[in-house]
């Protein structure tokens, strides 16, 4: 690899992504396939009618207020008789994109969740308007209730939860994962020099913000193993069980491999943490939706978990910017807020003192919302409203959907994407029942034994820098992939996203990966002729 593509390889996959794209877009009238990204090419456009029919309501119901102003002034949407304006409403507009999803909703939350019909409808008009500041700060006091409904569905599942939650809207699960960093920064919960562990491979931004000098913690390597199905071996999970140790970062489903923990991890996580009850856990579990039964280690251990969850993957609404954090009530994190120095408390005393007479009983989370807003600006804190009424109506969806449909369409819809791609290169992943499919990782070693044995497969590691085929792929076919190296993968992979092509894109990217390892092979034969 020449000394310019060794330096490009250096970069975060996300920055070396835009060097890639370049390369492959070099050759005119070529058509690039950037399977680095991400984000889907499919959205659910059921909960986002719903929206649009929401907020046409919501404009007659602001034109009411003020109708004896004809310079296009409205008011906000008045509590009294909004139920009945809306039953009017949906007859006159029966049959129109949206309406029955909106009239079903209204049902559902009023005799499923119990919330009084009114109320929902007058706060999500108003908040669809985006016409008052978000009150609560923290969360819309009819979204959050629902948005828990669907983390219990999704996360917890028929596993046993006692107690409840609370959950702190944010522009994002980037958002999420900025401000649980600074927060427990900010309240001592981690100090420089602290040992944090990080579960990996992962999301590239989890082994890049430790680093920073705001934080300088001190990593350890929790390593998935692929011969086990990108695991977590049992003698990695027990590396936990160091006092040393204040927190436990992890992506799950896993980012690139996109493998759910099994149940068997997750009860040993939990009963080290039933030795360890001072252990922090941060479970980002953005892909849980996309996986058969799944239970969040927040289901497992929820005293001492932070869970972060975004809409963006599932309902194709990156865009949107819509993400949570959800904390126990009864948690790790204020016990240790309460532990703390007396002189450290005074500390945050003095940091939290406009905001609240006592800012001993703020909570961890209420203590994220305000620090987000760097204190100061805590009124002004949370996420639009517009953003959390769609967020809502997601929430609504996934909880109406009772055959779960949806989601039975796009596991459908991905798995068919990732038989493409094997179909073309033709060998396959080992089988794995905890695989997502969101991502995949083409593992060079792997494919290479498996398609041509294991002597070119050592040949080809000893002779070629694995990195050095992402660039020519890109160069060579047009094709984009993201370096598993990036996110912490020990074995030479390319991160392959099988939400954002179509199918027969993904038969082309594999046919291009057979073409390098075919290339590759016929050199390693007149070697061994020569």
């Amino acid at each position: 690899m020449d000394t310019q593509t060794d330096k490009l390889a250096q970069l975060s996959p996300f920055e070396l992504k835009d060097e890639l794209i370049k390369l492959a877009s070099s050759v005119e009238n070529r058509l690039m396939l950037n399977a680095g990204r991400g984000n889907p090419n499919f959205l659910a456009t059921i909960p986002r009618h719903g929206f649009w029919r929401l907020g046409l309501f919501a404009m007659r119901e602001a034109e009411r207020s003020f109708a004896y102003l004809p310079e296009g002034v409205g008011g906000f949407p008045r509590l009294a008789g909004i139920e009945d304006r809306f039953e009017i409403y949906a007859r006159e507009h029966a049959g129109t994109p949206g309406m029955e999803f909106l009239v079903g909703a209204v049902s559902y939350v009023r005799d499923q969740i119990g919330m009084d019909a009114a109320i929902f409808l007058y706060d999500m008009c108003e908040a669809v308007l985006g016409c008052n500041y978000p009150v609560p700060d923290r969360m819309l006091r009819s979204a959050e209730p629902i948005v828990a409904h669907y983390l219990r569905q999704e996360m917890v599942g028929a596993h046993p939860f006692t107690g409840t939650f609370d959950i702190f809207a944010t522009e994002g699960g980037t958002a999420a994962m900025t401000y649980i960093f600074n927060t427990l920064r900010e309240n001592r919960l981690l100090s420089p020099g602290d040992k944090i562990a990080i579960g990996m491979p992962i999301f590239t931004p989890y082994i890049e913000i430790p680093a920073l000098n705001d934080y300088r913690l001190d990593i350890v390597n929790i390593e998935a193993d692929p011969s086990q199905g990108w695991q977590y071996p049992a003698s990695e999970i027990d590396k936990l069980k160091d006092p040393a140790i204040k927190a436990f970062f992890l992506v799950n489903p896993s980012n690139p491999p996109s493998v759910r923990i099994d149940h068997a991890t997750l009860e040993r996580i939990a009963d080290i943490v039933k030795q360890r009850p001072d252990l922090i856990l941060l479970t980002d579990d953005v892909y849980g939706t996309f996986a058969d039964d799944f239970v969040s280690l927040f289901a497992v251990a929820p005293q001492n978990t932070i869970l972060v969850y975004s809409f963006s993957k599932y309902f194709g609404a990156t865009g949107w910017r819509l993400g949570a954090i959800a904390v126990h009530q009864d948690n790790v994190l204020d016990r240790a807020i309460a532990a703390l120095p007396d002189d450290v408390k005074a500390e945050l005393d003095e940091r939290y003192a406009s905001i609240t007479t006592t800012p001993r009983d703020l909570k961890f989370i209420d203590r994220l919302v305000a620090d987000s807003r760097t204190v100061a600006l805590n009124h002004t804190a949370g996420l639009s409203t517009p953003q959390q009424v769609q967020m809502v109506l997601f929430a609504l969806f996934a909880l109406m959907d009772t055959p779960n449909s949806y989601k039975a369409a796009m596991k459908r819809l991905i798995r068919a994407r990732e038989h493409a791609l094997y179909r073309e290169i033709g060998v396959g992943p080992t089988p794995n029942p905890d695989d997502v499919g969101y991502y995949t990782l083409l593992d060079l070693a792997d494919l290479s034994e498996k398609a041509f044995g294991k002597p070119f497969a050592e040949w080809l590691l000893a002779n070629v820098e694995p990195r050095s085929l992402l660039f020519e792929l890109a160069s060579e076919s047009g094709v984009v992939l993201l370096p598993g190296g990036g996110f912490g993968a020990l074995t030479p992979a390319g991160r392959v996203s099988l939400a954002n092509l179509n199918e027969a894109d993904y038969a082309k990217i594999g046919r291009a990966a057979r073409a390098l390892i075919e290339k590759y092979w016929v050199r390693f034969s007149d070697q061994k002729q020569g």
